[in-house]
């Protein structure tokens, strides 16, 4: 995944993101590239406030992320079916239209 992707994450209108993988399954490549993304310091410092929540099963569970954003709405993605690029793009659209100041800081 190139910086550039990464350096763009702005986390302003998001609550919390929930992370949940089982790390023995071969389908959670992509879920763990997108928590590193948005784990990230500097995504990280684009909102103080935001929780990133972790949660690693060994259950067999599909790996799923799960966004609440500040107005209350919730986007849930199964990383299964998602790249990391697909997930991040989804999270991005989604800032962009609860913030559209985030769009500015996109751009920049």
């Amino acid at each position: 995944m190139a910086t550039s992707s990464r350096s763009a994450v702005v986390l302003k209108a998001v609550k919390k993101i929930v992370v949940q993988f089982c790390p023995f399954e071969s389908n959670v490549r992509s879920t763990r590239e997108f928590l590193v993304m948005v784990g990230s310091e500097k995504a990280r410092s684009t909102n103080m406030n935001c929780e990133v929540i972790t949660e690693v099963k060994h259950d067999q569970s599909e790996p799923v992320v799960d966004i609440t954003f500040m107005d209350g709405e919730r986007l849930m993605m199964k990383g299964a079916s998602l790249t990391s690029r697909e997930m991040l793009t989804t999270l991005k659209s989604h800032c962009v239209a609860k913030d559209p100041q985030a769009n500015t800081a996109v751009r920049n």
